[in-house]
Parts: structure tokens; sequence; C-alpha cells
């Protein structure tokens, strides 16, 4: 596959996480930034290669082969999100684009060796799940912070939105994959919610709490 079209399968397989019955190629398009003419037409390349089945006005779902490419694909752009973390020292907010980018390397030994050297990590720096060599995923039961409970004890196991702005700003407030809090209060008003963090309170809105994932401690 070129580049464009390993992202093509990369985004469809996101969206299908979401809409699992067929991905519309508006959503397509949306996620891509390009016109829904142009994915029409990738959508037929990709269907003419076994990876994808594309009905007009019938959503698009990805093919047994075109699932395993796309799991492949995260694979390799998550595994080195954990190189960069752990061995390069880079922060959480600045290796998505890098592994953009690495994420297209084609040698399958190089991404077992990099799996290998990294100890076999099941989730990257942001709490997402790494599929194994063979499309594997594992499944975390895990909810959003702004569906807890209060007085609960929860722990931080990864994040929705993972832009630069939104990634700098869990810094600032000292949120990371692993960090306990616990909700003592929710407003009626505009449902921001009061949080124990450590040994602090904090304030944060509901957008907030709608993109940090949380398990029961």
């Amino acid at each position: 596959m070129t580049i464009s079209e390993e992202n093509y399968i990369k985004v469809i397989y996101h969206l299908s996480l979401v809409s699992p019955t067929g991905v519309n190629t508006n959503a397509i398009a949306g996620m891509l930034n390009t016109k829904a003419s142009s994915v029409t037409e990738m959508l037929k390349k990709l269907s003419d290669k076994s990876l994808l089945i594309y009905q007009k006005y019938q959503g698009v779902n990805l093919t047994e082969s075109g699932l395993l490419s796309a799991k492949m694909i995260v694979r390799k752009h998550r595994l080195w999100e954990v190189f960069l973390v752990e061995k390069l020292n880079f922060s959480w907010d600045e290796v998505h684009e890098i592994a953009e980018e690495l994420e297209h390397i084609k040698s399958e030994k190089l991404i077992n060796k990099l799996d290998e050297f990294l100890d076999f990590p099941a989730f990257d720096p942001h709490g997402d799940p790494i599929p194994d060599e063979n499309g594997a995923v594992k499944k975390v039961e895990k909810l959003l912070l702004s569906e807890a409970k209060i007085n609960q004890d929860y722990q931080c196991v990864g994040v929705k939105d993972t832009s630069v702005a939104f990634l700098q700003y869990l810094d600032k407030q000292q949120i990371s994959l692993g960090s306990k809090m616990k909700i003592l209060s929710k407003e009626d008003f505009d449902a921001s919610q009061t949080i124990e963090l450590g040994k602090k309170t904090l304030v944060i809105s509901n957008k907030i709490a709608e993109n940090i994932f949380i398990k029961l401690k």
C-alpha cells in the first residue's frame, strides 16, 4: 500500500470502532480533511485490492485482510510512541506526529524487534492498546470520567483526546496515566466536577471529563 492508502485504512479502522455497522464516507473525508469525491475514488482502489467492502450509500467495512493491515499500522504507530517516550524522553504530547511518519516503515522484522526491545508493551503512552503481531488487541474495562460516580476511587487509564493542547493541559494539572482520583461533587448546571487528585482538589469542566478514561481502582 501507498502511504495515502495506509492512512485511509487506519482512519476507517478507528471510525469502525464507533460505527461497527459501516463507516460513512463523509466521516472519512472529515478525518482526512479531504473531499468526499476523493474518498470515493480511494475507496474504489482499496476495494479492488480486497481491503474493504464499499457499496455506495451503505458505508464501508474492512475485509479480514484490511482489518489486519490496519491493526499492523496502528501497532507500529503505538510502538513507536512508546519508544519515543520511554527511550528518547519525548513527552506524550510530542510523539503523535513523529509516529505518524514512522508507522509507514515496512519492515515487519524491525517492528517485532522493537516490540521485544520494549518488553512487549500492551499500551501506548496515551493508554491505547497495542495490537500484537497477530492483530490481537487487549480489551480494558474503562469509562469516561464524566460517567463516574461520586466518592469512588478511580485511576486514569487513557485519554480520548490526544491533541497537543489537551495533553499539555493534563500535564499542567499533573494528570497522567495511573493518576488516582475521586469525584467529590458534580454541578447540575454545567456538569463540572470537583475531584480529589492526590493531595489536592481540582475543578474540571465536563469537556475535560469527557476526554479522560478511568477505571475503578
